[in-house]
């Protein structure tokens, strides 16, 4: 490392946040980055540990090359930190923005002090990528003939839409919806990852660099899987765990209960000028909100509503709050569920857990009005009502956001007979499902989880795809080294 002693010298810097009072009358992206001079001391900071796990199975999932990156920034060689990320990571502007870091939870110097910035350092190289002209479209120099079509265009999708592209085969990315994305577009809020400005223009360079997106078209409903089956010489199947978990409790068909998806992708839609029926919106203007799940999903409610101007936002969850330190049965380097104020929280709502939501409560004109709620205290993996703690929460508009239980087992799972595993995903070998050249790769093959996690998918689905299509290792043989080379 350039500078040995630099996490010695320098504290840790993070992004700073517009005032809540400010940002809260926006949709659009709140952090400012540490200049260039600050970032390159941050860069510093990063110790020259003997073994590096911030890119370990602990650490960065995709096997960000950290301490290289880092290094190169520290010298202010900012075009060939650049094309380090790129050699690992498809979708770094993403990353940057709304990665847990799980990277930092792992970092060497994390252990008793505040680790590497990562996450701050790796937004601040693709962004200055896209500043320099660095980023832009790499038309593959080879064509192998072979075709290939991707359904669902969030991360797993277009990570490995980008490889495949790559390594030289025509690539079609299906996407139901109207705009490219996935999850990335619809779900996450546009205040934390700006659909426009960043999403948009990904997709935009990938399109450059050759590859199809149809939107509009629902494969296994409006299109039949079979159908791409016989005209593409692979299919891989990335439609994310998109089946939410339900609350079947009494009164739950009462008016004004939605999934939170329902409301996050409507809050995006809105946002990017997509026509909303009257009847259909989903508006927490003026409403005492309640969003049950207090996890990232609920908290992107929260965020939302607090932008629409509720009245109230109280946020309940059934499992008891998370310490505020590292316990025992979380050790370094592991990434530790500790408890920390999301900047949506911040912004205004009350927090509540240990509450079990027993009844919706609603008027004549089956409006819910409010939930029958009670505390309760938990034992070992179960838990028990506390008596005497029943209470009324009050509510004109309930998102329910917690978590999904897999893909939607209808469509295209049904149509080829696919085989799921105990947990209702797609079941694959080396990322093939039970039927020959059809894949599947992200939250519909591994479950809910991470858009780093969805990135690796991706990217490892795209290796199991070349090598089908080429009888080689091509793509595998490319992850050591980068593929942004300078034309």
């Amino acid at each position: 490392m350039g500078k040995v002693t630099g996490f010695q010298e320098y504290k840790r810097q993070n992004f700073s946040l517009a005032p809540v009072s400010e940002r809260i009358q926006h949709n659009l992206e709140f952090t400012t980055p540490p200049s260039k001079e600050e970032v390159q001391t941050q860069a510093a900071r990063c110790m020259d540990c003997g073994i590096p796990f911030c890119h370990s199975n602990y650490g960065c999932p995709v096997g960000n090359i950290i301490p290289h990156f880092n290094d190169l920034v520290y010298k202010n060689d900012w075009e060939s930190a650049f094309r380090s990320l790129m050699s690992t990571n498809n979708l770094p502007e993403f990353t940057g923005r709304i990665c847990p870091a799980t990277c930092e939870s792992a970092c060497v110097l994390g252990i008793n002090e505040d680790p590497v910035s990562i996450k701050g350092i790796e937004y601040s190289i693709i962004e200055k990528a896209y500043e320099e002209g660095w980023m832009k479209a790499q038309i593959p120099k080879v064509c192998t003939g072979k075709t290939v079509a991707i359904v669902g265009s969030g991360p797993a999708g277009l990570s490995a839409a980008n490889q495949l592209n790559k390594a030289g085969h025509a690539v079609t990315v299906y996407e139901r919806d109207k705009r490219i994305g996935g999850l990335v577009r619809y779900g996450i809020p546009n205040f934390k990852l700006d659909k426009k400005d960043v999403v948009q223009r990904r997709v935009d360079i990938m399109a450059e660099e050759g590859v199809e997106f149809i939107t509009e078209a629902h494969i296994g409903v409006d299109i039949s899987l079979s159908s791409l089956q016989e005209k593409y010489d692979a299919v891989i199947l990335s439609g994310g765990a998109s089946l939410p978990r339900d609350l079947p409790i009494d009164n739950r068909n009462a008016n004004n209960i939605h999934f939170a998806m329902e409301f996050l992708s409507q809050c995006n839609s809105r946002i990017e000028g997509e026509e909303i029926q009257k009847e259909n919106e989903i508006l927490a203007t003026d409403k005492h909100v309640v969003v049950i799940g207090g996890g990232d999903t609920g908290s992107d409610c929260v965020g939302n509503s607090v932008r629409q101007h509720a009245t109230s936002i109280t946020q309940i969850e059934l499992m008891p709050q998370a310490p505020l330190e590292r316990t025992d049965d979380m050790p370094w380097p592991t990434y530790p569920r500790v408890f920390k104020l999301s900047s949506s929280q911040e912004e205004g709502c009350d927090l509540d857990y240990n509450i079990l939501s027993k009844s919706f409560i609603k008027d004549e004109n089956n409006n819910v009005t409010g939930i029958n709620c009670a505390r309760i205290e938990w034992e070992g993996r179960g838990f028990k009502e506390i008596p005497g703690t029943e209470f009324i929460l009050k509510a004109d508009i309930i998102f329910l956001a917690m978590g999904f239980l897999g893909p939607e087992q209808t469509g295209m799972i049904e149509e080829l007979s696919l085989d799921t595993d105990s947990r209702s995903n797609v079941a694959t070998n080396n990322y093939e499902t039970s039927v020959k050249g059809i894949f599947s790769a992200g939250d519909m093959r591994r479950g809910q989880s991470l858009v780093v996690w969805a990135i690796y998918e991706g990217r490892e689905c795209a290796i199991a795809v070349d090598e089908f299509l080429s009888q080689k290792t091509t793509l595998l043989n490319a992850r050591s080294k980068s593929l942004y080379q300078k034309n």
